[in-house]
């Protein structure tokens, strides 16, 4: 009880106007809210009610609407699992931080997660656990800034095998890279370890602020469907499958000489598939299934340059923490971390 008063006095206290006002904390939507964001703001299902309930500021079709908070929201519920983008909040009540890290990672789209905790052992099995591309610590969910917070999100919340918008991977996500000779099996080898040990397992914090870490940081993809046929070299299959190793992720081959697009796709979906690598000829109606899965579908040529390649097995993950509290300096869960080892 004591938590819903002070929620519902934070939200009760911003100040709804133009943002010509210097007063405004909150501004208007950018239209009169339709469809589930109309129905967020208006509806009640089951078990739900209202802790602060919003309203229109104007007559008629407005833009301008209080914020809301709705409590007893259940999992699996539709406001739960239904991206509502606009000025209503839901509460979701749980026992403990396993079923919290459930409930958050049963959505359909991964962009940005936050946790408020004063315990490391906490902090930590969340950064391990949630899936999001952008998780943040101790601090507001918003306003992620070029290189200290590169931003892109997971499963729904990107589009086939984007990078972070603002970090290091961008400018070479603009580039098309062909190989002017052969792929050579060693060669990647030798590559792929230096990356690996040089760049990829590594976490990135370039920013090197005292009172705020920000960690870039890559994490393995699911599994994985190479889609080959008969123009495929059998080196461009090892050189895929020593990358996906040293990643750690599942991957399978799909041979198009044999297997019909329609009968990988069942595999695809029967094996939790994150992302389809296609060397092969690749159908529009494919194409089209993935995306409506969302599934990624990366139709780049094998190469044999380890910081080309492996980052096409992995996805990026920035974490930004607040290092201080009431203007004193804390150690981050990462400098802890590195201190106990």
């Amino acid at each position: 009880p004591s938590f819903h008063r002070r929620l519902a006095d934070a939200v009760n206290s911003l100040v709804v106007g133009m943002p010509s006002d210097a007063a405004t904390t909150m501004g208007p939507l950018i239209s009169p809210p339709s469809g589930n964001l109309l129905r967020a703001l208006t509806t009640l299902d089951s078990g739900e009610r209202w802790l602060v309930e919003p309203r229109p500021l104007e007559a008629g079709e407005t833009a301008r609407w209080s914020p809301g908070v709705k409590v007893g929201v259940r999992p699996g519920s539709w406001f739960h699992l239904t991206e509502c983008f606009g000025p209503v909040l839901g509460v979701i009540r749980v026992d403990d931080l396993n079923q919290a890290i459930q409930v958050q990672n049963a959505t359909s789209f991964g962009l940005t997660g936050g946790i408020h905790s004063l315990d490391p052992a906490e902090i930590r099995s969340w950064l391990d656990r949630v899936e999001v591309g952008n998780a943040y610590v101790n601090r507001h969910i918003t306003g992620a800034v070029v290189q200290r917070q590169p931003f892109g999100g997971w499963k729904r919340s990107s589009i086939g095998c984007g990078v972070k918008a603002g970090g290091p991977d961008y400018v070479l996500s603009l580039s098309h890279i062909t190989a002017s000779a052969p792929v050579d099996v060693d060669a990647a080898e030798a590559s792929f370890e230096h990356w690996w040990n040089e760049w990829f397992r590594v976490d990135h914090d370039p920013s090197g602020l005292r009172s705020e870490r920000n960690v870039l940081r890559y994490r393995s993809l699911g599994p994985v469907i190479l889609r080959v046929d008969g123009s495929v070299t059998s080196e461009a299959i090892a050189v895929a499958q020593n990358a996906a190793t040293r990643c750690g992720v599942p991957m399978a081959v799909s041979d198009a000489v044999v297997q019909p697009e329609a009968e990988m796709l069942v595999d695809v979906e029967s094996r939790g598939v994150e992302r389809v690598r296609c060397l092969s000829s690749v159908s529009d109606w494919l194409r089209l299934e993935l995306l409506d899965r969302g599934i990624g579908l990366d139709t780049s040529p094998i190469s044999a340059h380890g910081r080309i390649e492996l980052g096409r097995w992995l996805k990026e993950q920035a974490i930004s923490e607040t290092t201080h509290r009431y203007g004193r300096l804390t150690s981050s869960v990462f400098d802890r971390a590195a201190a106990r080892d």
